[in-house]
Order: C-alpha cells, then structure tokens, then sequence
C-alpha cells in the first residue's frame, strides 16, 4: 500500500471519528446553552426551593446536576447525590423484579395471584379468583385512582394490612373495565416477591438494582432517608407561600412508593433502560425482562392535551406508563409524595432519557422541564412549555385561594351550630377506614385518626351543618366536612382529604 493509499485510509478514518464524536456528543442548543438559566428562572416562577436533573443521551450521562437549596431559607445546595423521595418512579423497580421473576419462572404475570398468596382476597368474589400478577401491575381491578389511599398513605398500618383492606375496597369500576391507579395492588405485587424468594421486596431491589447498578445513595427506608445528612427537606404551597413539611414514613408503601434516590444514582437506572438491560457493558437482566414491563397492559388516560397535540395514546405496562410523542414512542412515570413530585421519561428510538426531582409538591416543573429538554432533542420549535403549565395552575390556585378565603370569612361569622357542640363529640366508624374520633377540649374542636395519629384536623362551625376541617398534615389540605342529621341528632360525618392523596370521601357512621 502506497502513502498516498495510507493517507487516504488516515483521512477516512479521522472523518469517520469526527462524525461520530459529532452525533455523540452535540446536544441542543437549549442544553448546551440556556438550560441553567431558564431552570433557575422557571423554579423562581414555581417557588420550588431545590430541583435535580439528569439526562442521558447515547449511552452518556450528558447532565447530572443540582439546583436550588434543600430546604428554603438554608444554605445547604442540591447536588447529584441529594436524596429525594421519588415516590411512584418505585413502581417500575418492582415490575422489573416481578418481571425478571416471571423470566426465571419463579412465579408467573399470568398466574393467579392465589396460587402465591392463598389468602388474597379483593371486595368480590369473582375479582378474586381472576386477578392475575398482572393484574396488579396494570391497575385494572377495579378501583378508582387513588381509591383507598385515605387509609393506606402515611398510616400506621403494615403492609400485609393494607393488602387485607383490598378486601373491604369496594370497587368503584367493574374488574378490568378501566384503569384506575392503585397503590394498594403494587404492594400486593411486591410482596409476593417474599412468598416465592424468601426474600423482601426491599433486599431484592438492593440485590438485583441498587448494588449492580451503582446507585450507592439509594435506599427504601424511611430510617434511611431521615439519616441521610443529604436529603431534601419537603415542601408544600401554604397561602401562596411555601412551608416546610416533615418527611412522611411510607415504608408501609414500600414497592409502590418508598424509595428514596438522586439524580446520579437514578441516570444509572436510564442507562441500564436504554443499553436492554446492561450497565458498564455488564448484563443486569435480560433484554425480554425489560421488553415486558413495557408492552401495553391497559389503556391508561384519555388523550386530550392542548399543549401536546401530537400526543394519541397513553398505555400502562407494568410499572411505566407509554405514549406517543412527535413520532416516537416514550415510556415514563411521575411519582408524588407529601412534599416531592418527581419524573423520569426515555425515548429507547433516541437513545435519550432525563429525569427531574423537586422539593415541593406544588408545581409542574418536574414535568415541564422533562417535556422541553425532550422537544429540544427532538427539534421542536422552542416554547416555554413551563409558562404552558402555570398559567392554568395558577390561575387554579387563585380561584381555590378565594374560595378558601371566602370559608375563613364565613367562620368569622361564628354562625351557632344545629346543636350544642358536645353533641358532635364522639367516635364514628367506617366500614373501610375504622375509626375517627371527634374530641372537644376547651371550646375547640378537632378530628382525630386512628390510623394516622399525627394528623390533627381543627373543625370550625360553617352553618347548614358542615364544618371547616384544617388538617395539621398540610397535605391533607383544606376541606368542608358535612354532618350527616337525622331527627335533630347527630348520625355521622364524610371525611375528604386532598385529591392529592385521594380523590373520595368517606362516610363514617356515630357509634358512642
């Protein structure tokens, strides 16, 4: 081969690394450039005190930092490796594991749930003795969104506690009829890892996830993020003004939302995601373990965005939710907990996946800083799609603000209740829930519950016999509870809480 001929192979092969350095390693204008300041301005907007990010793109870790302070008012900054608790975003660690299970055949997605729990049992009979593991994973046994988790949030009850309220759940729809978002299942699920292992739900995770993976800050205690000296502080909106919350113990909760991480540590879950189940080149899991989690199991929500119009299906798998976005499909799940709301969204087809963790449960950020770092890798015409998001919130808040406001007025008024108030004073039950007790003390009366001893709800006589109960947990928020009368005698009272933990009321019946 002559010089020239070498040359000629040299320049070729220059060329070709400068084209594949070029594709690796050119990010949008938007990330290169205006990322930092548009999140700062953005969490401004929100009032959102600590905010991490992390996007990965061909296989490396592109941005993997923190912004913001985790707690208001102090000075410690968020890092890559601040913990928060990212609630929901545990679902697709415990479909993984149950899927990986099925995989080895240690149980199977299409076996009863019986089979591996004998004493399952959910409100009807027939639901029973058809529900499937993946019927737990899908969110198709009947329940409402949210249904039941009144009781099972925060509570001091046990796991296999709540797996046994199922039973006493009645179902809002008819079994695999239409999804409805349920906690209380994706326990159920992960508990079953115990009855074919020998081994908790959270040991397997760290196992076969947190080691392999490097996700050397991750947990799933509440012990352990209480000890971690880099934890966000939680937040919430109070007023218009944001409030410190304390952290809220759900290891109860555990394979549907208790897991604790940070934005290095969960990069590393995106890229075992986008490289079939590999990490450092290292096989974690089978490809076909992960492909299960994502095939479509229930159609999940109606599509109907203003904001993203090239949107037209939204599926659930088994623990990732999947839709359509300009051309490509994306697999995500969001997760909120008292004073965290979190995202974490790939696109396989782009080799591309980001995630976004915050300290306050009021805002949208999370989800619109995803969605925009998405359109700029994906070429869409630059919108802030943050404004997008706030202009109805706020415009929410505003109105639910005056309606608060109005309230606080209307007790002002201090109207004379139907009856004397130690007429109201007793303990009512519900046939779900158990007990609440109403307790008078010094002409001030409160709400108590006997499964969430820490919440405190202070009632305030209305008029037309409804109190105004505000809550000592903040994101229990603000509500107008009625009271039941029957022949100028008290006979029981519906309790609400936040849409935020659950979107029903409660009806509780007097019984001393």
């Amino acid at each position: 081969m002559n010089k020239i001929t070498i040359a000629k192979h040299h320049f070729k092969f220059f060329l070709l690394l400068l084209i594949i350095n070029t594709a690796l390693f050119a990010q949008p204008t938007f990330v290169k450039d205006s990322l930092d300041s548009y999140v700062k301005r953005e969490m401004e907007r929100w009032q959102v005190p600590g905010l991490a990010i992390a996007i990965v793109k061909d296989g490396k870790v592109i941005v993997c930092k923190g912004f913001g302070v985790k707690q208001d008012g102090k000075s410690a900054k968020v890092d890559e490796n601040t913990l928060f608790q990212i609630a929901s975003n545990s679902k697709a660690f415990t479909g993984t594991s149950i899927a990986l299970l099925n995989n080895q055949k240690r149980l199977l997605l299409d076996e009863k749930v019986t089979k591996y729990m004998p004493d399952f049992k959910l409100y009807e009979e027939t639901s029973t003795s058809l529900c499937t593991v993946r019927d737990l994973l899908c969110h198709r046994i009947g329940l409402q969104t949210f249904q039941g988790d009144f009781l099972n949030w925060g509570s001091n009850l046990s796991r296999k506690e709540i797996i046994e309220h199922l039973a006493l759940t009645k179902p809002v729809h008819p079994f695999r009829y239409k999804y409805g978002y349920c906690n209380a299942a994706f326990i159920t699920a992960g508990e079953l890892i115990k009855n074919v292992t020998d081994t908790s739900w959270d040991d397997f995770i760290k196992y076969h996830f947190f080691e392999p993976l490097a996700m050397k800050h991750t947990s799933s205690t509440y012990n352990e993020l209480m000890t971690d000296e880099n934890a966000c502080i939680p937040h919430t909106l109070v007023n218009g003004k944001i409030a410190k919350l304390p952290y809220t113990n759900i290891d109860n909760m555990g394979p549907s939302a208790s897991i604790n991480s940070c934005a290095k540590d969960m990069a590393n879950w995106l890229l075992f995601q986008l490289d079939s189940g590999r990490f450092e080149g290292k096989r974690i899991v089978p490809f076909s373990v992960l492909a299960e989690t994502r095939k479509s199991n229930m159609i999940s929500n109606d599509v109907n965005s203003k904001i993203f119009k090239t949107k037209h299906f939204c599926n659930y798998g088994l623990g990732w939710q999947s839709y359509d976005y300009e051309g490509r499909r994306v697999w995500e799940h969001s997760g909120g907990a008292n004073g965290f709301v979190t995202k974490t969204e790939f696109i396989p087809e782009e080799n591309l996946g980001v995630l976004v963790y915050t300290n306050t449960d009021a805002n949208s950020l999370y989800d619109a800083l995803v969605k925009q770092v998405l359109e700029a890798y994906l070429n869409v015409p630059y919108r802030n799609l943050s404004e997008k998001y706030f202009v109805p919130t706020n415009n929410g808040r505003i109105t639910e603000q005056k309606e608060l406001d109005s309230l606080s007025q209307v007790v002002l008024l201090k109207n004379k209740p139907t009856l004397e108030l130690q007429n109201y004073v007793g303990t009512y039950t519900n046939s779900f829930y158990g007990e609440v007790e109403i307790r008078l003390l010094k002409g001030k009366m409160t709400l108590h519950f006997s499964h969430h001893p820490n919440n405190i709800g202070k009632l305030e006589y209305l008029g037309n016999d409804q109190f105004l109960c505000t809550y000592s947990d903040l994101t229990c928020g603000v509500q107008v509870l009625p009271i039941k009368m029957e022949n100028n005698q008290v006979k029981g009272i519906t309790v609400k809480v936040a849409d935020f933990i659950d979107y029903l009321s409660y009806d509780f019946e007097k019984v001393r």
